[in-house]
């Protein structure tokens, strides 16, 4: 387990051996760090009240995530009720459609996060985007063939790229190390949940629509999850924060505390120096190997993650019809959300990184070798629950990304989208894993996620060996270079700390990487 962070907040501590006089703590709040916050017990009832404002104005995230994940993925559900019949798909024409979404939300992730890292307002970009991917996703619904699915298909990806990337470094903006693991998971919950959620509305509209003004069942599907996603955006402006220096709902010294958390946390301010211009960040990732190696961690389990895109088809083959399939498809999805609530909530709790995320991903690949080893309707369907769950380590390894590039903010918010934007190549492959000669038992495809999954976990083994012995450079004081070239973000978080500058750059040195 890693050792824990150094923070001014829980290391000091106001007693009667307090050399400073009454005057000088009056006067001087560098005397005491708490003094503006209305002393130590004042500044915890804040920073709760701060915490409690910020989680509930994130919960829009959560939602947003649900309706994001809806109106990727609804072609699967679509395809049960003559999706490909009635654009006339035939051969690998589906899996194109599926895969096509992923080369525009490559391309757009890193550009994107430049862009908000720049303009700082998450709470007007963000929705925007929102609402044009709705409108595309509305537009799904007119196609006749499939060059139109393949266009708004295409599109959608590209607008759809902003946001969880964004959202991502949205939170890493306002939450310290200690609190991202489990706001991740929140997050990453609108995804699980929208397996659920999604096939459940998914269920219903195919089921009740069908037909109505002339229109098929599928199309209504596009229809109204697209509406439903631009309503929310539009609900989202109004509530979403900025980042912690330009949000106007609070209160000037609930900002500062903000900034005051942040700057604690890692030693230095979460802001950009001037030297550090519009490509620094991306300059500073791609001489990182640390990002390629992360990327292609990712990848692994991004493939080995692809019989999420066919859970549907995976759940036909238990024999019921189109709509029980599409009921059965919620329950591993509520259980994946459960676990991974709890697992990345006892990954903050104890600082550790490693074992939360190769856990899930190992009962991931034993409910695969079920699968794969019998065509029994119980066995399978147990598969289904625990290869879901996998999910819970998927989502603690973005929480372990933040926590490895924690400064300057300009490369964690290059290295979030470049990280997430390549192994989005694993989802295209994954589109491909499952074809239906395949099928019905589809032992093959699941060979080839259990290979990944096995990849990924020694790929999380090397890099936990590798932060072990950066921690140990640290410790020995070898890497003091590092901590000299961010000497300017460090005399800022000595400002908004009030302390001296020797105190901000001797808890500089005291950070540590989570493993």
């Amino acid at each position: 387990m890693a050792p824990r962070s150094i923070s001014s907040f829980t290391d000091v501590r106001l007693d009667g051996q307090d050399k400073a006089t009454n005057e000088e703590l009056e006067h001087d709040y560098r005397g005491d760090p708490y003094a503006e916050f209305g002393g130590y017990e004042g500044r915890i009832a804040m920073e709760k009240k701060l915490l409690r404002k910020l989680d509930l104005r994130f919960l829009i995230l959560v939602i947003i995530y649900i309706l994001n994940y809806i109106d990727r993925n609804n072609a699967s559900a679509a395809r049960l009720r003559g999706l490909e019949a009635d654009l006339r798909l035939k051969g690998t024409e589906f899996a194109t459609l599926l895969s096509i979404l992923y080369v525009g939300y490559i391309i757009m992730q890193v550009p994107s996060n430049i862009f908000l890292n720049r303009i700082g307002k998450p709470s007007l970009y963000l929705p925007t985007c929102m609402v044009i991917w709705g409108m595309i996703s509305c537009l799904t619904g007119v196609t006749t063939n499939f060059t139109g699915a393949l266009l708004t298909r295409f599109f959608l990806g590209f607008v759809e790229a902003a946001f969880f990337p964004g959202a991502l470094f949205l939170l890493s903006k306002w939450y310290t190390r200690k609190e991202l693991g489990l706001r991740t998971c929140i997050l990453y919950c609108g995804n699980l949940s929208s397996n659920a959620f999604g096939n459940l509305l998914a269920a219903g509209i195919l089921d009740g629509m069908d037909g109505k003004l002339g229109h098929a069942a599928w199309r209504w599907l596009f229809y109204i999850e697209g509406s439903l996603t631009m309503f929310v955006a539009v609900c989202a402006i109004f509530i979403l924060p900025d980042f912690p220096s330009t949000t106007k709902w609070l209160s000037p010294i609930e900002r500062r505390l903000a900034e005051v958390r942040m700057a604690e946390d890692a030693g230095e301010s979460d802001m950009d120096t001037k030297e550090e211009g519009v490509f620094t960040g991306l300059i500073l990732a791609v001489k990182d190997w640390r990002v390629w190696f992360l990327s292609l961690t990712l990848t692994a389990q991004a493939v080995g993650l692809s019989f999420n895109a066919y859970f549907p088809t995976l759940t036909k083959t238990l024999g019921f019809s189109t709509t029980v399939t599409l009921l059965l498809c919620a329950p591993p999805w509520v259980f994946a959300t459960i676990v991974a609530f709890i697992n990345a909530r006892h990954a903050d709790k104890t600082g550790e990184r490693f074992f939360h995320v190769v856990g899930p991903l190992f009962l991931g690949m034993i409910g695969m070798v079920i699968s794969l080893a019998t065509m029994n309707t119980a066995a399978r369907y147990v598969g289904l629950f625990l290869q879901a769950q996998s999910y819970a380590g998927f989502i603690v390894f973005y929480s372990w990304i933040s926590n490895t590039f924690p400064r300057p903010p300009a490369k964690r918010a290059v290295a979030l989208a470049f990280i997430n934007a390549f192994s989005q190549l694993g989802n295209v492959a994954g589109s491909y894993v499952f074809p239906a000669n395949f099928g019905p038992t589809y032992r093959k495809s699941y060979g080839i996620t259990i290979s990944c999954f096995g990849a990924a976990i020694l790929m999380c083994l090397f890099f936990r060996q590798h932060l072990i012995s950066l921690n140990k450079r640290l410790d020995e004081g070898q890497d003091e270079n590092a901590v000299a070239t961010r000497k300017e973000a460090i005399k800022a978080a000595a400002e908004l700390e009030g302390i001296s500058d020797e105190e901000a750059m001797r808890r500089a040195k005291g950070f540590r990487y989570l493993y």
